[in-house]
């Protein structure tokens, strides 16, 4: 018998701030409840890339675009180093439910692929408006539930998001790190032939382990890089005694300030050692503590594969992605420290130098190909430093 048209369909998700907002939707992925902060981004595609990326752990990430989860998932398009310890988002708000797969590189359905990797969904409900709720109110502490009986105790939910301490003070980066030192070799995909490999016959670049991704390291590879990954609270004693040639601080989850506190003093090792230093996201917000600037916790943070970046190195605009709640202040950047990148959206540091010396880092995530790949020359700039202090001929930038 077919469902009468007046009968209401029970929710069996729901979202609860902790300001007492509820919204309320038809569940998806894993069942059970998380705290956590909520972020929106504005991407068309990557969502498989997005929900793997370490950076968003702690998060629920709501997508603007309607239809997530139509092309289903694969074994290949995923960032975590490690995915079966599962480190990305934790939750996703999506507005239409999720359809059978329909590309040729599907191997599971979106609704599987969640239940395996944990994260709890919800669909159904007008993702935009969220959105502009956030960009209004600020990306609020919340805790997202799935039920497939609809059975919730809203005033318990409500409690536990009001005593989530978010993400401020708190250092992820240990935990999405990887837990031993490992080599990498893997490089960039091909239509026909999958994943290449590097012959590592360049560069030996030591790779601190924020919670890193991996099409950053694919990118090094293809520089025929020699790639050494090691955990985020790997000592500069340690690091030097594997003798790199450059050394990468990657991007990664939680506030930077609290990484800070033990990874500061560490990378002012590495700084006066030098050897050519490169950073990205969190890498760039840790490198910037270390060199005297501060960081601050943004109101909506920059999530999305649209985001236009100024280059003043070379008055270039590039169309980037974007992934952080915190940014470097601006005003913090002290003498010999110069602003090398800005968003052209809130004119917020996207990228700094230290003069005089072989390092630099970028806010944006060049590995991540919105432009297509407006900002891959990042990799080879690095490894031009690194090629310089060889006494080796650059390589074209673009």
């Amino acid at each position: 018998m077919s469902t009468p048209p007046w009968t209401t369909k029970k929710p069996t998700a729901v979202l609860v701030f902790a300001d007492g907002t509820v919204i309320e939707g038809t569940g998806v992925g894993a069942t059970g409840h998380v705290q956590a902060e909520v972020c929106f981004n504005t991407a068309l595609t990557g969502y498989q890339e997005i929900l793997t990326d370490p950076s968003y752990m702690g998060q629920i990430v709501t997508f603007t675009f309607p239809h997530i989860g139509n092309i289903g998932t694969n074994d290949e398009d995923i960032e975590d180093l490690t995915p079966a310890a599962r480190h990305g988002a934790v939750g996703t708000v999506i507005k239409a439910d999720v359809t059978e797969p329909s590309s040729y590189r599907s191997s599971r359905h979106f609704d599987a692929w969640l239940k395996a990797r944990g994260i709890i969904g919800l669909s159904g409900i007008d993702t935009r408006a969220l959105t502009a709720w956030i960009r209004d109110h600020g990306m609020p502490n919340a805790v997202i539930a799935h039920d497939p009986a609809g059975n919730f105790d809203i005033p318990a939910l409500k409690t536990l998001a009001r005593s989530w301490s978010g993400l401020e003070g708190l250092d992820l980066a240990k935990t999405a790190s990887s837990g031993q030192s490992s080599r990498w070799d893997e490089s960039a995909w091909s239509w026909g032939t999958g994943y290449g490999r590097s012959d590592g016959r360049a560069a030996h670049i030591v790779a601190i382990d924020y919670g890193i991704k991996r099409n950053i390291l694919r990118q090094l590879a293809d520089l025929g890089c020699r790639i050494t990954v090691v955990p985020a609270d790997t000592t500069a004693a340690a690091i030097l005694d594997l003798d790199p040639d450059g050394i990468f601080l990657s991007n990664g989850p939680g506030d930077p300030a609290a990484t800070g506190l033990y990874a500061v003093a560490e990378i002012n090792k590495l700084v006066e050692s030098g050897i050519p230093l490169f950073g990205i996201c969190l890498g760039h917000q840790i490198l910037a503590l270390a060199l005297g600037a501060r960081t601050v916790k943004m109101h909506q943070g920059h999530h999305g594969a649209n985001h236009p970046v100024k280059d003043h190195t070379t008055g270039k605009v590039e169309i980037v992605s974007m992934n952080h709640g915190f940014a470097v202040e601006s005003d913090s950047l002290p003498e010999g420290v110069e602003e090398t990148h800005v968003s052209l959206f809130d004119g917020s540091n996207c990228g700094l130098r230290l003069t005089g010396k072989p390092v630099f880092s970028v806010q944006h995530h060049p590995e991540a190909s919105p432009g297509p790949q407006d900002s891959h020359y990042l990799f080879k700039r690095f490894i031009n430093m690194v090629r310089e202090r060889q006494g080796e001929p650059a390589l074209a930038e673009r």
